[in-house]
């Protein structure tokens, strides 16, 4: 799972891309103009970017400059036309990571998004089967258990415990837990965070995930 923001201006492949990351278990969250795109880029935190070069307002080549100007480190997955060697050229020198040729395969899409993740720190383990003690977690297939005993977890508290299990022993704070599980447009606020945890710990244990005073939640690795 990784919170994934997509800068298409065809609001068709736009949506088509948007659908098959979400049943891929990704966050979605889509921008189709480069000035709503930089805007988001300054203020939300993304574990991808995919970015059209041919956009409104900005183009895709001064979102991307400007993002890497300003310390961005999050992966970018350039869009080009098929015949636009000049653009995947000054792409990939603007700090893009990759390019993709339209039209494209959603397979291919999501091939080139698991090669990008598995390249950054926070996504280093990318296995489908997740394990922290005697919890099991199948980010395939959404299965979790407990001691091989099966729980049933809504959506996103299972989003929450994979990106707890994905960064263990690592303290994150509720807005920060707000920021990268859930949709930067979502009315949910810390509050929210709060009755998840609260939920997980009912089914999985009150060990499940520690507090650490004044300072948020960790799975510790076991």
């Amino acid at each position: 799972m990784a919170k994934v923001l997509v800068v298409e201006d065809d609001v068709d492949l736009s949506g088509r891309v948007a659908e098959w990351l979400t049943f891929e278990k990704h966050i979605v969250e889509q921008s189709f103009d480069g000035k709503d795109a930089d805007e988001k880029l300054r203020f939300y935190k993304y574990e991808l970017v995919v970015l059209d070069l041919n956009l409104p307002e900005l183009s895709g080549l001064q979102v991307c400059r400007k993002f890497r100007s300003a310390g961005g480190t999050t992966p970018i997955l350039i869009l080009t036309g098929k015949d636009a060697i000049q653009e995947k050229e000054e792409g990939l020198d603007a700090g893009a990571d990759d390019y993709l040729t339209k039209p494209f395969h959603m397979r291919e899409l999501s091939a080139r998004i698991r090669a990008l993740l598995r390249r950054t720190d926070t996504n280093k383990d990318l296995q489908s089967i997740l394990r922290s003690g005697d919890l099991s977690v199948d980010s395939v297939s959404h299965t979790v258990e407990l001691a091989g005993v099966p729980v049933q977890l809504l959506p996103k508290e299972f989003a929450l415990l994979e990106f707890f299990i994905r960064h263990p022993n690592e303290v994150f704070s509720p807005e920060t837990l707000l920021d990268r599980v859930w949709e930067s447009s979502s009315d949910s606020s810390v509050d929210t965070v709060y009755t998840t945890i609260k939920t997980l710990r009912k089914k999985l244990g009150a060990k499940v995930l520690k507090t650490v005073h004044g300072l948020g939640y960790k799975m510790e690795h076991s």
